[in-house]
């Protein structure tokens, strides 16, 4: 299928606008420098704001997408309107983009029309009459308390990486933490004496969520027996888990540390693939199963609207449905 690059070669500038001076072979087009702007504009904005990396990374790669699909239909910032954005939506639909894909391409549009309004460069934000796309929402996949123990119970206490894997994916289960957050953590962030965790969220928003006995326990002898066995000496390296090499580690051996140890627990075999926001999401239900409201819940996941937490009732009212279906004799 043809890209949007391919597109804005099919229709080059010069052809589409033959009175227009000459550009040097080496220069972009006009219509390609006003995206260029607009795009160096918005990423000076993020950057005052202090935003997160991979936010920056997600906006840039969106935002050069769309450029080349407005340079392929001669437009500049100033001539997008609902229209444009509308038509652009439905050709990611085509492409067979998932609605949340195109939903995320859309906020990063909002936010680059947002930067042009705000520098007086735009009477108004288009994006903000076009309907975001709807995004399906599954019900997150939830370990039943028993199995989460089973997953946990199963990392043994030996060495130092299966001490760290102990303490990290107790913490992850213990205070619901994206992957994201659990690299993140530092020496400091582990409050014992107020068993509690400093924890970075998305937006850098930082929240203190309680940690129980038996995770605050588990890092404790990583960090006694394990850390300085891992950490380089005089390295003065400050993430609380650190990898073999003694660099602090990524999302993706994470993701696969957990992988592996659910093989090895036999959770996978009946929960499916675990990762971990599967943790994550256990945390959310079983407060809600042990009767945490959702107010209390919401600010625990660090969940910037309550609706994003309204789901975990959708898995409450899934489970009432399969008893029901169970159980009673006419269902």
């Amino acid at each position: 299928m043809t890209t949007f690059a391919a597109a804005a070669k099919a229709r080059p500038y010069a052809r589409a606008h033959a009175d227009a001076p000459q550009e040097r072979c080496d220069a972009p087009p006009p219509f390609a420098r006003a995206w260029q702007a607009a795009t160096g504009l918005l990423l000076e904005d993020l950057s005052r704001r202090d935003a997160a990396p991979r936010t920056v990374r997600a906006y840039r790669a969106d935002l050069r997408q769309f450029a080349e699909w407005a340079c392929a239909h001669g437009l500049r910032p100033g001539d997008v309107g609902p229209k444009d954005l509308r038509a652009y939506v439905a050709a990611l639909s085509e492409r067979d983009m998932a609605p949340s894909t195109s939903a995320r391409k859309l906020a990063a549009l909002r936010a680059l029309f947002n930067s042009q309004r705000e520098h007086g460069l735009a009477a108004q934000n288009p994006a903000e009459l076009v309907s975001t796309p709807k995004r399906a929402r599954d019900l997150p996949r939830v370990l039943k308390a028993r199995e989460a123990a089973a997953l946990l119970d199963a990392i043994p206490a030996s060495g130092p990486l299966q001490l760290r894997d102990r303490a990290m994916f107790e913490l992850a289960y213990a205070c619901g933490l994206r992957a994201e957050e659990l690299v993140s953590l530092a020496l400091g962030d582990v409050d014992h004496d107020a068993e509690q965790l400093r924890v970075e969220g998305k937006g850098r928003k930082t929240r203190f969520v309680p940690a129980g006995e038996v995770a605050l326990k588990a890092v404790g002898e990583y960090v006694e027996r394990g850390r300085p066995q891992l950490a380089e000496p005089g390295s003065g390296e400050r993430a609380l888990f650190l990898s073999k090499s003694g660099k602090g580690l990524g999302t993706s051996d994470v993701r696969r540390r957990l992988k592996g140890w659910a093989r090895h627990s036999g959770v996978e075999s009946t929960a499916g693939t675990i990762s971990p926001h599967a943790l994550r999401h256990s945390y959310a239900t079983h407060l809600l199963d042990g009767g945490a409201d959702l107010r209390s819940i919401q600010e625990l996941l660090g969940h910037a609207s309550v609706s994003s937490t309204q789901i975990y009732t959708r898995v409450e009212s899934a489970k009432l449905k399969s008893a029901y279906a169970r159980s009673h004799p006419r269902a």
